[in-house]
């Protein structure tokens, strides 16, 4: 029987319930377990594809084509557990399921649809969905804060879980925040102890409580939680803050014997834990060779998880050449003609990520022209391709008025254009062209070269694409698609065969990024700006020397 853990959130939200599922999950698969992890997200939505980035940050697109919390990222970064539609489930699903059932008039038996036991019964249906004979512990993510309405549900379901399969296989994580108070000048226990309070009133008592904090947890703020939330002592683990990088997390909690305190807990038949390559790989992020600035231009730049993948593939580009990446964030609505010199002045590469809408579009051209006219490397991805396309329309082939028909209908040159299988979608979720697709390598081009083989497999999100109207016209001048669909149909990737390195792709590749194998792309584009930044180094010597 697969043994479950569920991690749950208190205090505050935004605390890394996430982070530290996925980092759970690492811990047991170095120790030879195989795990599964799946979310619960409080919110009615069916799934975050229709939100704003700045609801909930980025929508993470798996291979199957499901649009997900950006938490799943995490889990596919940190962990090899296979990740599908049953890995992430809103209230919003839960009882559409449900709603489904009760109109089809023959699960329920005529009975009356209630919250307990239908809903909660719906849930655990989910939990015990990944519970197969192939999985020793399925991680269980509960979204939200303890304490908020949205997440009883979830909380009442969990709770009647372990009585359905046994005390002794279920093992509750709490994460909570023990804050420093300045003026007082002392940790505060009493929001913990408020938030198991809660979990105890609703029927669960957690066995461990992870605790996040700013500052070391004193022996004696561990004997007080551990007291008044009826827990042990060594079950009072602490996640301090890490300034470096997320990938320190796991490592932390190895050091205070939170993979030992799982295995016991859950009488689990581990091997040694062996994380020799994850220290290897914190010890490169400490101690880089060198570093590189990257300027990434974006519409949803407030919001630091909008393109959570995009700056963790950035990161694990650097890991592959030991640099440390700087990224400069830049909101597209800044620039123009007027301050792009100073807003990209000393980069040395830029990536334009996808996005959606009008907002920005100018501000992203008028940087993609700055980088491809100084031969600065370019990566663009989704919207930061079609956006290349029409800058390259627009300064190369003449096209003045060239545009996406996303944003002007009627320009006289749509070089990026509506899917036709998309001109009779009417409802937006789920509608888009999602999930994994084949696409098929040129033989020349940096892309082909960056990936060393002839067919690869990347996930899409998008409904525009390169009209094909216009492929040989930008072949001619410069401007080739060096990716395709198999049968030829649909431009995934261009490149600009006059430029150090122009690589734009109509696919998310953060979305297969991880920190142990970083992205072929992201490699390829932080070798290029290292080599662009050490050339440029080396012309201002020549020049210095000659003056």
């Amino acid at each position: 029987m697969a043994k479950h853990i569920f991690v749950t959130g208190g205090v505050v939200s935004s605390l890394g319930k996430g982070l530290t599922s996925a980092s759970i999950g690492m811990m047991l698969e170095h120790r030879g377990l195989r795990v599964k992890l799946q979310k619960f997200d409080p919110y009615l939505n069916v799934d975050p594809g229709t939100m704003s980035p700045y609801q909930h940050g980025e929508v993470y697109v798996l291979d199957d084509g499901s649009e997900t919390d950006l938490d799943l990222g995490h889990y596919e970064r940190f962990t090899h557990a296979p990740l599908t539609a049953d890995c992430n489930h809103t209230t919003g699903k839960i009882y559409l399921s449900v709603i489904r059932k009760e109109r089809e008039g023959k699960h329920y038996e005529g009975k009356t649809v209630q919250v307990i036991p239908h809903v909660t019964d719906e849930i655990k249906a989910a939990i015990t969905k990944l519970a197969n004979d192939g999985t020793d512990v399925v991680i269980t993510e509960i979204g939200g804060t303890v304490g908020d309405i949205e997440s009883l549900p979830f909380l009442e379901a969990i709770r009647q879980y372990a009585l359905d399969v046994g005390r002794e296989n279920c093992l509750y994580i709490h994460l909570t925040l023990v804050p420093y108070l300045k003026a007082a000048g002392e940790m505060k226990t009493k929001p913990t102890q408020h938030s198991v309070g809660h979990l105890r009133q609703i029927g669960i008592q957690p066995d461990i409580l992870i605790c996040r904090t700013e500052q070391p947890l004193a022996n004696s703020d561990r004997d007080k939680i551990a007291l008044f939330c009826n827990v042990e002592r060594r079950a009072v683990i602490e996640e301090r803050d890490k300034e470096l990088s997320i990938y320190e997390v796991p490592l932390s909690l190895v050091k205070n014997g939170l993979d030992d305190l799982i295995v016991e807990k859950l009488r689990l038949k581990a091997a040694p834990l062996a994380i020799d390559d994850w220290r290897e790989l914190v010890e490169t992020i400490r101690h880089p060779s060198h570093q590189v600035t990257v300027a990434v231009v974006g519409k949803y730049m407030r919001h630091k998880d909008a393109y959570k993948s995009v700056y963790e593939a950035l990161d694990h580009g650097g890991i592959a050449h030991k640099t440390r990446v700087v990224v400069r964030r830049i909101e597209a609505e800044e620039i123009d003609a007027h301050t792009v010199d100073q807003l990209l002045a000393g980069v040395d590469g830029l990536l334009v990520p996808g996005g959606f809408g009008m907002r920005g579009i100018e501000g992203k051209i008028e940087a993609i022209h700055y980088a491809r006219t100084r031969g600065i490397p370019y990566f663009g991805i989704c919207l930061g391709m079609q956006c290349a396309v029409v800058e390259f329309a627009r300064s190369v082939l003449g096209f003045e008025d060239a545009n996406s028909t996303e944003f002007a209908t009627d320009t006289r040159h749509p070089v990026i254009s509506l899917m036709a299988d998309q001109a009779t979608v009417r409802e937006r979720g789920g509608t888009m062209r999602l999930g994994a697709f084949p696409c098929r390598l040129t033989e020349s081009g940096r892309a082909r070269q960056a990936y060393g083989a002839e067919v690869v497999s990347e996930r899409h999100r998008h409904r525009y694409e390169f009209n094909n109207d216009y492929r040989d016209t930008f072949a001619r001048a410069g401007m080739v698609a060096t990716g395709t669909s198999p049968d030829g149909r649909l431009v995934e990737i261009i490149e600009v065969v006059n430029h150090p390195w122009f690589v734009a792709v109509q696919f998310h590749p953060e979305f297969q990024s991880k920190p142990t194998r970083a992205h072929p792309l992201f490699a390829a584009f932080i070798r290029a700006s290292l080599d662009f930044k050490e050339n440029r180094r080396s012309s201002e010597l020549a020049a210095a020397r000659s003056a």
